[in-house]
């Protein structure tokens, strides 16, 4: 009798979609298998639509003007919250790295370690990017010039499929720690780190919207991205090459900006400044100046 009042069933966890800050199912209904490096079965992931897509786009413009509006700061201070989050769930995430990627424990700890650092180091340099990419501009003429950077807007992000988290991370924290708003299509073999860190984003006080999360096929997902009049940027990293140029093609008719696959050997390696600077636009802004007196200096 004491042994079957000690069992119990197992709790299997139930994936959904991130989107304007809550967790639906796919519009759709439905659901694709995801398994490990061996083929063994480890969830069921919501299948994305083109609807799915699109509420996303929705949620991610509503998300935009608050968010884009708040001090860099501030946005600093939210992404290092989603780092301090993702410390404490260190343990769930290096699981399901080494489950996606084929890691084993001590390897995948390494992923999630410098994942997590990653975002330290985008959270820093959300109040100093003006400072390298914007300033006074030297002009032949009686004018302050001052140039700064601001978002591009919604922004569609195809994750790298082989590097399920660090990657992950990688492409998408630039574009929010710039006040860009995002729509991320989860690695397709490997959603699962993708799908969990929407979970962390929702307890991080980072605004409904702001991120948002789909899984399923990338090519089915990404082709209304790529076309959709409402989204102002893609990141291409987890398309093929057939993919990207199809992509590129559709984005043009609204004249997106977008970033071509770019080849990382190693997501570790130091990330630069790039995929910040891919998604800023620069605002210029003349003054005159005038004169102070007779002897014709200037403020």
């Amino acid at each position: 009798m004491s042994d079957r009042t000690n069992e119990r069933l197992s709790v299997f966890k139930t994936y959904k979609l991130y989107v304007g800050g809550k967790f639906p199912r796919s519009e759709s209904g439905r659901v694709y298998e995801v398994t490990d490096s061996k083929g063994n079965w480890l969830a069921n992931a919501p299948q994305s639509s083109r609807k799915d897509a699109r509420d996303a786009v929705v949620a991610a413009r509503k998300a935009f003007g608050g968010w884009s509006g708040a001090t860099a700061y501030n946005r600093g201070q939210i992404l290092y919250r989603v780092a301090e989050m993702l410390e404490g769930r260190r343990e769930q995430f290096v699981r399901e790295v080494g489950e996606a990627e084929g890691l084993g424990k001590s390897k995948a700890a390494a992923v999630v370690d410098a994942t997590i650092d990653r975002w330290v180091w985008y959270a820093g340099w959300t109040d100093k990017i003006a400072q390298v990419v914007g300033g006074g501009n030297p002009v032949a003429g009686p004018y302050f010039n001052l140039s700064s950077p601001e978002p591009t807007g919604v922004v569609a992000v195809l994750a790298p499929q082989e590097s399920s988290f660090l990657g992950l991370v990688s492409v998408l924290a630039p574009v929010i720690a710039t006040g860009n708003t995002a729509v991320v299509i989860a690695s397709e073999n490997s959603p699962l780190p993708a799908l969990s860190l929407g979970e962390v984003l929702a307890t991080s006080d980072v605004p409904g919207g702001v991120v948002n999360v789909l899984s399923g096929r990338t090519a089915e997902i990404a082709a209304p991205l790529a076309a959709h009049q409402d989204v102002n940027a893609i990141d291409l990293a987890g398309a093929d090459e057939v993919l990207a140029k199809e992509l590129e093609i559709a984005a043009a008719d609204n004249l997106k900006r977008v970033l071509r696959p770019q080849p990382v050997d190693d997501w570790t390696a130091p990330p630069g400044l790039d995929r910040m600077t891919a998604f800023l636009e620069t605002k210029t802004v003349w003054h005159p100046t005038g004169s102070l007196g007779a002897s014709g200096s200037a403020y």
